[in-house]
């Protein structure tokens, strides 16, 4: 993933600050500690950016968790139906399933695009010494 770096893609992906991406942007890497899957950091401890742009940020994050989910969904389909032939009830079920299942990194997938819309990634600025 480091060939990634300074990259939107690499930041989503990782869930590493927009600006410098050299820390996560939650305070517990694993989204599947369920009671700590949305707690982030206040900033980042590396370039000073404020996460929570104003209060209630994350919501536009809902937006941008639909078509996360549907591409879940959709990936789940191809494999479960038309990959190994499953009737569509237990397509269904694996649907299902793999939504539960992967709702914390849909979630956390979902900031993290949502985040990227509004945060570039900068270099640091060398100070020219002339």
């Amino acid at each position: 993933m480091k060939f990634l770096k300074g990259t939107k893609l690499y930041s989503i992906v990782s869930g590493k600050c927009p600006v410098c991406q050299n820390e996560s942007m939650y305070s517990e890497t694993n989204p599947y500690k369920l009671s700590k899957t949305l707690k982030m950091q206040e900033r980042c401890s590396s370039c000073n950016t404020k996460y929570k742009i104003e209060p209630s940020f994350f919501y536009g994050a809902m937006y941008v968790s639909y078509p996360v989910g549907i591409m879940f969904a959709a990936t789940a389909f191809i494999v479960a139906h038309l990959i190994f032939n499953l009737n569509l009830i237990v397509t269904y079920g694996v649907i299902v399933v793999v939504m539960i299942s992967m709702l914390p990194i849909i979630i956390r997938l979902s900031r993290n695009i949502w985040i990227n819309f509004f945060m570039h990634y900068g270099k640091p600025k060398v100070k020219n010494t002339l």
